[in-house]
């Protein structure tokens, strides 16, 4: 169990380990209802969002398994991620999409009056991603963006940019595992309530990337259709057959 210390408080919920990494055994519901618990309490937390793929790299990147572990919520975003509690005997009620949990929080940010800021993606996605956001639930209010293309010599400026907006959450698209590293070593000198890696949620927001369709995500196929609509991503994907062996293997270890 996470220390509460670093939740505010908050009383988190069962965690199951897989492979070193634990994740949270939540629904989307509980997952907002933490969340919501953070924006209110000011903690500023770190919560990322587990698939397959991000498991499997934390198996041999150290830095990013400690800043898993330290984070205050880690969900299931997978099928992999739910598959494998399930292969270890644990209870995983539900998938918990980043890309949904991102949409959830948005759609109850106009009656919570909470402000949210858009951080990663190529030039002028952000700004798209922006305009849907604004269109799909008005009264939002994206108090930033920025696209995630720098150097090290821009962090001062981008950081300067996001406290003073004073977002009471980031969503930083910078992919796995740079955005979970960024977040986490500028975490406390951002004071944003809660920090979230969403990946290629901006993307899909915007345009530039397809989801998989809705049968395509019931038959827990939208790795597949990732792969087939980001070629470069082929050789990823390769980590999910290695996962399943490693899981098995945990299982009998």
């Amino acid at each position: 169990m996470r220390h509460q210390s670093r939740s505010g408080g908050i009383k988190l919920p069962r965690e199951i380990d897989i492979l070193g990494v634990k994740v949270a055994g939540v629904t989307m519901r509980e997952a907002i209802s933490l969340i919501e618990g953070f924006i209110e309490k000011k903690v500023g937390v770190l919560v990322a969002t587990a698939n397959a793929e991000m498991l499997m790299r934390a198996t041999y990147d150290k830095k990013l398994r400690h800043i898993l572990n330290e984070a205050a919520l880690v969900v299931p975003d997978g099928a992999g991620t739910v598959w494998a509690a399930h292969h270890l005997g644990q209870y995983m009620p539900e998938r918990v999409a980043g890309y949904d949990l991102a949409q959830e929080l948005m759609k109850k940010a106009p009656e919570k009056k909470w402000r949210i800021y858009f951080f990663g993606s190529a030039p002028g996605v952000a700004d798209k991603a922006k305009a849907k956001a604004e269109k799909l639930y008005p009264g939002i209010e994206i108090v930033g963006i920025r696209n995630g293309f720098f150097k090290p010599e821009d962090e001062p400026q981008i950081i300067s940019a996001i406290k003073t907006a004073k977002p009471d959450i980031l969503l930083a698209a910078l992919g796995v595992p740079k955005q979970e590293k960024w977040l986490s070593k500028y975490r406390k000198e951002l004071g944003v309530p809660v920090s979230i890696g969403v990946g290629g949620t901006l993307d899909v927001m915007a345009g530039v990337m397809k989801r998989a369709p809705r049968w395509m995500q019931r038959a827990k196929l939208e790795w597949l259709f990732r792969g087939l609509m980001q070629p470069t991503r082929a050789k990823r994907l390769l980590a999910l057959p290695k996962f399943v062996v490693k899981v098995h293997r945990s299982r009998k270890g």
